[in-house]
Formats: structure tokens, sequence, C-alpha cells
């Protein structure tokens, strides 16, 4: 499990995934997510909007991401 820290409330699936260099592109979070290939907190999530925030577990490529 690798620990990302965040210093504001929340951050958006799709800035988190570029955050952590899960990808490289937002354009390429987008499709992955549309895809249901993100798992946020055990669920699939197509929101790329959707607010991630401390505590909150993003699962992709078989990595899970803690967010603090």
């Amino acid at each position: 499990m690798k620990e990302i820290k965040i210093d504001t409330e929340f951050i958006k699936l799709d800035q988190l995934m570029k955050y952590a260099s899960m990808v490289q592109t937002g354009g390429e979070a987008k499709m992955l997510i549309a895809g249901e290939l993100v798992l946020v907190n055990g669920e699939i999530c197509t929101q790329r909007g959707k607010k991630i925030r401390p505590g909150d577990e993003v699962l992709f490529d078989g990595e899970t991401y803690k967010v603090k």
C-alpha cells in the first residue's frame, strides 16, 4: 500500500491519479476511470471528479493508494 499525502480537504480522483503518478495525463485518467478500472473504497468509481478525502483508498492496477 502506498500512502499519498494531501494538504487540502479533498482532491478529485483524476487529479489524484496524476499527483500519485498512476497516470501521465488527465486524459489517460479519464479513460481508465470511464473504463471502470479504478476502485474507491472497494467500489468501482466512474466519476473522475469524485472527491477523495483523507482516509479514502484508491485501488488501481493492483496497487492500493491510501490518502492521508
